[in-house]
């Protein structure tokens, strides 16, 4: 088997969509010798903040010395940034030596009951994270978390970055159904850290972890950190607050200096979030993959903290299944011109109907379509500063478009999920 037929194989797995249960999982996890029993874990759910807070815990947990272990989605533009050990993408022949493997086990699972992409992927790093010996992994959700594939784990603590509106489809259309599946990642007496604050998620935070007997540690978004932080935006500061708790909570478990710290927030680094670029031209382009409502306010504010008085041209691309009007609400009245462009997805929304919504609301704001990211480049003024956000998919075509030398191997059609042509699994035992 090759790289690019071990990568088809895994695409393939999308036919058997997205669902929910733990059922699968577990069976695929049993076949491959459970590895997850031979591994530690921080377990991280919320609706924004994930890759941030665990892109932070894993840089502080290297600098104390450790082999750390990372799990995230989606990737940005490459399958393998998905596994990491010590911010090493897992390799091509790796990948294709654990796709064999689960390719040999799906024998054993009945033809309309097949192992999705996603059940695939998580089987695969616990594999690859035992076989490198992690002394810890940083092990982010997929998609909610009581019933998310990631959950069959039992970490050293569970925390929850917060809960706002996002995949209402699967996780229910209030908060306190959001939230209560994503409390789904709490354990018995395992201690949970949130930086949710809004009253209704919270709530039910606190119901399910008095319940479990787990203690809850609770961070405020005006909380501030005595360190430098390299990631920019007031946000950073919340998520940054939040693994500093997780850190404390596990203290006795995994001692780490104050050294370490410092070091590991002053050199984190975490593509595509509030990341910018400057152009030879002296141009600068902000790259944040803001793609929910909380998402593109979270941007707004960093604009203004950031770049105050700046009115930029914006790029958006926003997926159909977004409340992409809401979204628009919030963002077109920071920009001078707003360039529409599709996201390289099944999902994405038209771009003659963003436009439109936003000529009826915006009239201030000059609004162009282009069929391309790189039409609207190529078209886009040459002012101080380009924003392109809308969706973490859009982000990482641009940095395929303007950092060829680093983003060079394109697998972002793996993202991409499809609806199940049956009712979602509920794993019983959950």
């Amino acid at each position: 088997m090759t790289y690019a037929e071990a990568i088809r194989f895994l695409y393939d797995l999308r036919l058997f969509g997205a669902k929910f249960g733990l059922e699968n999982t577990r069976k695929l996890a049993a076949l491959s010798g459970d590895p997850q029993k031979q591994l530690r874990f921080i377990h991280v759910a919320g609706t924004n903040g994930k890759g941030s807070t665990c892109a932070m815990l894993e840089s502080i947990y290297r600098e104390t010395g450790l082999r750390v272990g990372l799990f995230t989605s989606p990737h940005l533009v490459s399958f393998r940034e998905r596994i990491q050990v010590n911010r090493k993408s897992i390799t091509e022949n790796e990948v294709v030596r654990l796709v064999a493997d689960i390719q040999h086990l799906l024998p054993q699972f009945p033809t309309n009951h097949q192992p999705t992409f996603f059940e695939a992927l998580t089987v695969m790093a616990l594999r690859h994270f035992a076989e490198h010996k992690c002394d810890l992994v940083i092990w982010e959700t997929g998609l909610g978390g009581r019933l998310d594939a990631t959950n069959i784990v039992t970490p050293l603590a569970s925390v929850i970055t917060n809960i706002a509106f996002d995949h209402q489809q699967w996780l229910g259309n209030t908060l306190e159904k959001i939230a209560t599946e994503k409390a789904g990642i709490i354990k018995p007496e395992i201690p949970v850290i949130t930086a949710a604050t809004a009253p209704a998620a919270l709530s039910v935070i606190e119901r399910i972890a008095r319940a479990k007997r787990a203690p809850l540690g609770q961070i405020h978004e005006a909380s501030r950190i005595p360190f430098e932080l390299s990631l920019p935006g007031a946000h950073q500061t919340t998520n940054a607050a939040l693994a500093l708790a997780t850190v404390e909570a596990l203290q006795r478990e995994i001692p780490v200096s104050p050294e370490a710290i410092r070091n590991g927030l002053k050199t984190v680094n975490w593509p595509g979030r509030l990341q910018l670029l400057t152009q030879p031209s002296g141009q600068k382009i902000l790259l944040d993959g803001a793609h929910n409502i909380a998402g593109a306010q979270t941007l707004a504010d960093a604009i203004k903290q950031l770049f105050p008085g700046t009115k930029p041209t914006m790029i958006l691309g926003i997926l159909q299944d977004k409340d992409w009007r809401s979204m628009c609400d919030i963002l077109c009245p920071l920009a001078d011109r707003i360039l529409f462009v599709p996201v390289q997805s099944e999902r994405t929304a038209v771009t003659r109907e963003l436009a439109e919504a936003c000529r009826r609301n915006h009239q201030a704001t000059q609004i162009d379509e282009y069929p391309s990211l790189s039409d609207a480049l190529n078209s886009a003024p040459r002012t101080s500063l380009v924003v392109i956000a809308g969706s973490l998919y859009l982000v990482g075509e641009a940095l395929e478009i303007l950092k060829p030398e680093e983003y060079n191997h394109s697998e972002r059609a793996l993202n991409e999920w499809i609806t199940m042509p049956h009712p979602v699994v509920v794993d019983k035992q959950c």
